[in-house]
């Protein structure tokens, strides 16, 4: 296993961890939302179910451009977007109905009227926040770092995000400190601005995320093909596919074959044309399948020269 393939799987790991704890902090603040009928605390749930989509995203993303090599090198199909579909939908309608009750909420307030649905916050509650908000903290300060020593887009990426939830969380928390001095409104104030923030920060993540999920090539095979060929030792490279946003992050899987002489650096060779890689175009997973000899590659290549014979007849026929 080479060095940048054990980056990715750290990468995936430290993604893997922080998506399940995200998610126990959500499963926190929904309850303490729920007992304190608190729609600041409720709506800023929101904003921690939009970082654990993004997360939840980035991983399929990782987990399918780790599989072998098929039809493609990763993409969305009906999974991601029945997901994406599902989290606006359901975000569309937590929000809607979290607006109309805040309305309801702050038109009581303002005429003086005991509220509907009266807030409870406690000392209790304000420890737990705090917690919470701890726990957020390292661990998006910890991603942040080792996204950057990584070289891990998607880690420093959702590291922001959950940076962003953890200042909306202490922004909640002091919220929640001025209903207990007697501020009532100021819940029901937090609860409408942060459902419109919910609203550009789901746009935020699907405008990062679904770009890189898009089945377009972004490096054309033979212009990596003959950056592979540039390293010595490499007889033959084929099967390269490659997807993403170049300058942000592109996956591209390749398959080499190594004269016998350099078999005993394999892993230099490797490592060398990722670097050639990440130096041309910026941020780059790799994925290398190494060939013993060259039988599968000509079997492959008269395959494909086949398939496209027979596409072409089948063009002409039609």
């Amino acid at each position: 296993m080479t060095e940048g393939q054990n980056r990715d799987q750290a990468g995936r790991l430290i993604l893997f961890t922080t998506l399940w704890l995200t998610l126990f902090v959500l499963s926190v603040k929904v309850s303490a939302a729920w007992a304190t009928r608190s729609l600041s605390l409720m709506a800023e749930s929101l904003h921690t179910l939009i970082v654990s989509f993004s997360m939840l995203l980035s991983l399929v993303k990782l987990t399918a451009h780790d599989r072998p090599m098929a039809r493609s090198v990763y993409g969305h199909g009906k999974r991601e977007t029945f997901i994406t579909f599902l989290l606006i939908a359901f975000l569309g309608f937590v929000g809607l109905n979290l607006w109309i009750m805040s309305s309801q909420q702050l038109t009581t307030a303002t005429q003086g009227e005991p509220l509907p649905f009266p807030i409870r916050v406690s000392l209790p509650l304000i420890q737990l926040l705090g917690v919470v908000v701890a726990t957020s903290l390292g661990l998006a300060l910890l991603s942040l770092y080792k996204g950057k020593v990584l070289g891990n887009s998607a880690l420093r990426f959702n590291s922001r995000q959950l940076l962003k939830d953890v200042w909306l969380t202490l922004l909640v928390l002091g919220g929640l400190l001025g209903v207990w001095w007697g501020l009532v409104w100021l819940d029901v104030v937090l609860a409408i601005l942060l459902v419109l923030l919910a609203a550009g920060s789901c746009w935020q993540v699907i405008s990062w995320q679904l770009p890189l999920l898009v089945q377009q090539t972004a490096i054309a095979p033979e212009v990596l093909a003959q950056i592979a060929h540039q390293v010595g030792g490499v007889t033959h490279c084929y099967k390269i596919q490659s997807r993403g946003i170049i300058g942000r992050l592109v996956y591209i899987q390749m398959h080499l074959v190594i004269h016998p002489e350099f078999a005993g650096v394999t892993t230099l060779i490797v490592e060398r044309i990722k670097g050639m890689l990440q130096e041309r175009y910026g941020s780059v997973q790799v994925t290398f399948y190494i060939d013993d000899d060259f039988r599968e590659a000509v079997n492959w290549h008269r395959s494909t020269l086949k398939s496209e014979a027979n596409g072409k007849s089948d063009h002409l026929d039609d």
